[in-house]
C-alpha cells in the first residue's frame, strides 16, 4: 500500500533528507516549507509559513482528498536564535516559539483527524538541546523540550485512535541550520559579548564536524517503520549516554559541565 507523508521543513536539512530516503523507499512524499529551498525538489511542495493554520488546513485537505490517505506527519519546521536573553527582541522570542514550539501543536492538531483513518504516525523534531539546555540558546533549547513534553502528553491522547507519536532527537548535525540561525549581538558589556562570542563558535563547531541529516533521517524512517516505535529517541551514540548522565548526576553538576563547555 502507498503511504503518504507529510513533512514540514521538507526543503533542505533533515526534512529534505528525510523526503528523500522516504520516496526511495516507495512513499508519496509532500512537503509544507517557507520555501522550495535550492529548487528542483523530488516532491511537491507546498510553500506555507507553518504558523498560518488556515492555509495548512487546506493543504492537508487537498492532499488527502488528492491520495485518500495521510498515513504520516512529521514536524520538522524551526530554526534557532543564538545570543544573550536579554540582548533578544520580545517579537523574535514570539516567532521563534510560534514556529518550534506552537506550530508542532497546532499542526498536530489539524492532523489527527486524518490519521485517525489510517492510525497513523506524528514524529516531532526535538534536540538534545531540549534536555541539556545551552546558555545564549535559551529560547531555542526551551522550544525543543517543549517538544518532548508535548510529543508524551500527545501520545496518550491519541493512543486510543492507533496514532503513534515519537519524538526524535538530534545532537549536533551538520545542516544549513548552522548558517540560518539568528545571532543577537549584545554591546552592553564587551567582556560579555566575548563569552556570547566564544559560545556560539564553539557550538557552530560541532554542529559544522557533526554527522549529516542523513544519520537523522535513517532513525526517522526506522521509526516510521517500526511496529512499536519509540516514544523518545536520540540520535548519535555519544548524545545517547546524555539521558543517562542526566538520571544519574544531580541537575547543578550538569549546568557546570555545561557552563565549563559553552561559556
Amino acid at each position: 500500500m502507498n503511504k503518504t507523508v507529510i513533512i514540514t521543513g521538507a526543503s533542505s536539512g533533515i526534512g529534505l533528507a528525510t523526503a528523500k530516503m522516504l520516496l526511495a523507499k516507495g512513499y508519496t512524499v509532500f512537503g509544507i516549507s517557507i520555501n522550495d529551498g535550492e529548487g528542483n525538489l523530488p516532491f511537491q511542495n507546498y510553500i506555507s509559513d507553518v504558523n498560518d493554520h488556515e492555509n495548512v488546513a487546506k493543504i492537508l485537505k487537498e492532499i488527502f482528498d488528492k491520495t485518500g490517505r495521510i498515513d504520516a506527519f512529521i514536524n520538522n519546521a524551526g530554526y534557532g536564535i543564538a545570543g544573550a536573553i536579554s540582548a533578544t527582541d520580545p517579537k523574535a522570542i514570539y516567532a521563534l516559539v510560534n514556529t518550534n514550539l506552537s506550530a508542532v501543536m497546532s499542526l498536530s492538531a489539524l492532523v489527527i483527524e486524518y490519521l485517525k483513518k489510517s492510525k497513523g504516525r506524528i514524529i516531532n523534531t526535538s534536540s538534545v538541546g531540549g534536555i541539556i539546555p545551552l546558555p545564549f540558546q535559551a529560547v531555542y533549547s526551551a522550544t525543543k523540550a517543549g517538544v518532548e513534553i508535548f510529543s508524551r502528553a500527545l501520545a496518550n491522547e491519541v493512543k486510543p485512535f492507533g496514532i503513534k507519536v515519537t519524538a526524535v532527537l538530534p545532537g549536533d548535525v551538520n545542516t544549513n541550520f548552522t548558517q540560518n540561525r539568528i545571532m543577537k549581538k549584545d554591546d552592553s558589556d564587551e567582556n560579555y559579548a566575548e563569552n556570547v562570542k566564544k559560545s556560539i563558535a564553539k557550538v557552530e563547531k560541532d554542529e559544522r564536524t557533526g554527522k549529516g541529516p542523513e544519520s537523522v533521517a535513517k532513525v526517522i524512517v526506522r521509526q516510521l517503520e517500526k511496529r512499536r516505535p519509540k516514544l523518545k529517541v536520540v540520535v548519535g551514540f555519544w548524545y545517547k549516554c546524555v539521558p543517562f548522565l542526566i538520571r544519574i548526576l544531580p541537575v547543578r553538576t550538569i549546568n557546570w559541565i555545561v557552563r565549563k563547555l559553552y561559556c
